[in-house]
């Protein structure tokens, strides 16, 4: 995982040289993001049988850091590094208690796509691969002694969108990021060694705007 994310960094430096247009800027802004269950999840743990299941509302999040548009006749490479902040909710239901508690995971990641684009009009057209590392380790979703919880520190995935310019300093984008890797989230049981799989693809849509300079 660490070599392939060096080398999507690398080619993105050594790249720079070739254009004819190199432009830096600071970016922010919210994506809302959702995982995705098809059932709920049963869980043999030493108080007994606990149930996991996903919520299907959206959840918000931010990101926000650096980037650098690399310009020549028309297309443009823009590799990014950004600070990202996300949700997931769950409904647990604990042995002996009928009534599910609300669980949320807080994740924070450092995300790194690589945009290649081109304009049509005023509309910039993107997509590209993005590697997203783990910054933390959540919240728990079951305190028993037989389960943990456990998370990829590293996945590959893809975003893809739209955005446009304005007086050649504003950049707004609107973007869908998918993942790659099925099965980020997963929780094991320690006295069995079984790993049940909890989420399926992750997906956010991501709102941002930038200031270039």
């Amino acid at each position: 995982m660490m070599k392939k994310l060096f080398v999507i960094i690398l080619v993105a430096f050594i790249a720079i040289p070739a254009f004819s247009q190199i432009k830096i800027g600071l970016k922010a802004g919210v994506s809302t993001t959702s995982i995705s269950m098809a059932d709920a999840v049963s869980l043999s743990g030493q108080a007994g049988t606990y149930t996991v299941q996903a919520l299907k509302n959206a959840n918000f999040g931010y990101h926000g850091g650096l980037f650098i548009r690399l310009s020549l006749l028309g297309i443009y490479i823009q590799p990014e590094v950004l600070l990202a902040s996300s949700e997931n909710k769950y409904n647990v239901t604990s042995p002996g208690n009928a009534n599910p508690q609300e669980v949320i995971q807080s994740l924070k990641n450092l995300s790194i796509p690589v945009m290649v684009g081109f304009k049509l009009g005023p509309i910039r057209i993107n997509a590209g691969p993005a590697a997203s590392v783990a910054l933390n380790t959540p919240k728990e979703l079951v305190s028993d002694p037989n389960l943990t919880d456990l998370y990829k520190k590293m996945s590959f995935g893809y975003q893809a969108g739209l955005g446009f310019d304005l007086f050649k300093k504003l950049t707004f984008d609107a973007r869908y990021e998918g993942s790659l890797a099925k099965y980020q989230n997963q929780i094991e049981n320690l006295t069995g060694g079984a790993k049940v799989s909890l989420d399926n693809r992750p997906n956010a849509f991501l709102f941002s705007v930038g200031l270039m300079f």
